[in-house]
């Protein structure tokens, strides 16, 4: 038992989540009910000890990234994260719009009289931006407001820069600096740690995941699911002729990118991968004071999968209901998607919220959404991964457009846990 614990150390992270992956559909195919009784809390251990993390993970790299900006620069790569994230938004839409007017999903199908969903209240776009400001630090942490915790870190960060800045209070500012600095170290330690459960919980999760979805659910609605995944991949190959154009290198990226993608598609929790997708930032050598805004950020407000899952549920829905959507529909939901992916970031039931508050704008039947909730779990999978991939995209291209080659700067870690994942 010892050496295949030992042999299991020594595999890379991605071998081991592969073959989690391999053989949680396989379990999950033949295991029936009881993998979802017996694995289901295996699965609900990893969420927790990844969700554990994400507070002094955000906290901690977020304040330490601020004090290693260049005088005037965190201003400048804020600006280009926003607007980055705002149009990757908007590109994935159209992407999505585009490929489902294409093959055209949930045509010939009916809508069931007795289906019915139920709306989740939408807090908005003001709401969403004020609740930026949480009303007190512990609620932030304790609710897991990410926007809060962000805003949070920031406050706190440029503080803590001005007091390293100052003359009279510099020595104060440089040992609480070293203080944040070790606590980041020690975050880091930890989730070195928790990395190694990943492959067993994702596992885990993907076996039940499978046994409650089976394969009658994929065939029901299999033209939806295939639509979806078709609208990912080219959304993919657009992320990589971006980053070509930028001159980041696709081989290094997928092979850092790769298990936060599969973490992610496992789980379907972009904030929950967010300890993983730091991981792989770092190992690509972009630095804390881009990765460290960037990619909290991110987990919160860039759903490039989610926007794609919109436009597809929109152009499903108008062919269940035989109304092909025209051009100012298509535009409609471009501009108000893309706002929604915004102004819901951090509701639980995000992805319901989106659709059902784009269906209420343009007309379509809300109904149509108790269809699309049956295969939930197999287009979030596939959705939550290209958030994952979009982040990290959006990372490397502003570190590229800084200046900095990805190439030569070395990972910002020794962590053995860390190393073996190449």
């Amino acid at each position: 038992m010892k050496y295949l614990w030992k042999r299991y150390l020594q595999a890379s992270l991605i071998l081991r989540v592969t073959i989690a992956l391999v053989l949680g559909v396989l379990v999950g195919l033949v295991g029936g009910e009881w993998v979802a009784t017996w694995l289901g809390p295996v699965g609900d251990l990893l969420l927790r000890l990844l969700t554990f993390l994400i507070v002094p993970i955000v906290l901690f790299t977020l304040m330490v990234g601020v004090n290693q900006s260049r005088e005037g620069s965190a201003g400048r790569v804020g600006g280009k994260v926003f607007f980055y994230y705002l149009g990757s938004s908007a590109l994935a839409i159209m992407v999505g719009l585009s490929v489902a007017t294409l093959f055209s999903p949930g045509r010939g199908m009916t809508l069931n009289d007795s289906a019915s969903f139920s709306v989740p209240e939408s807090p908005g776009v003001v709401d969403a931006l004020l609740n930026i400001v949480p009303r007190n630090i512990v609620t932030a942490f304790a609710e897991l407001n990410m926007l809060g915790i962000i805003f949070t870190a920031l406050v706190f960060g440029i503080a803590l820069l001005k007091l390293r800045q100052s003359e009279q209070q510099h020595a104060l500012g440089e040992q609480l600096y070293q203080v944040i600095e070790g606590l980041n170290e020690v975050t880091l330690k930890v989730m070195a740690g928790v990395l190694h459960f990943v492959p067993i919980g994702v596992f885990a999760i993907v076996a039940k995941t499978v046994s409650q979805q089976g394969m009658a659910t994929l065939v029901s609605l299999g033209d939806m699911v295939m639509v979806l995944y078709i609208a990912l991949g080219v959304q993919l190959l657009i992320y990589c002729l971006i980053m070509m154009l930028f001159g980041v290198k696709l081989r290094t990226f997928f092979r850092e990118a790769r298990t936060p993608m599969a973490t992610a598609f496992a789980t379907q929790s972009s904030a929950g991968t967010l300890p993983l997708t730091i991981n792989a930032a770092q190992r690509m050598g972009i630095p804390k004071s881009i990765y460290g805004f960037s990619l909290p950020l991110g987990a919160t407000l860039n759903m490039d999968g989610a926007a794609i899952r919109i436009a597809i549920s929109a152009v499903f829905a108008a062919n269940v209901i035989g109304a092909p959507l025209d051009f100012m529909s298509m535009a409609q939901i471009v501009l108000i998607g893309t706002l929604v992916t915004v102004g819901t970031a951090g509701v639980p039931g995000a992805g319901i919220i989106m659709i059902a508050t784009v269906f209420a704008q343009v007309g379509l039947p809300i109904e149509t959404v108790a269809l699309l909730t049956a295969i939930d779990a197999l287009v979030g999978m596939g959705a939550t991964a290209l958030n994952v991939t979009g982040d990290l995209v959006g990372s490397s291209v502003i570190n590229r457009s800084e200046g900095n080659d990805l190439s030569e700067a070395p990972p910002e870690t020794d962590s053995p846990a860390v190393n073996k994942q190449a």
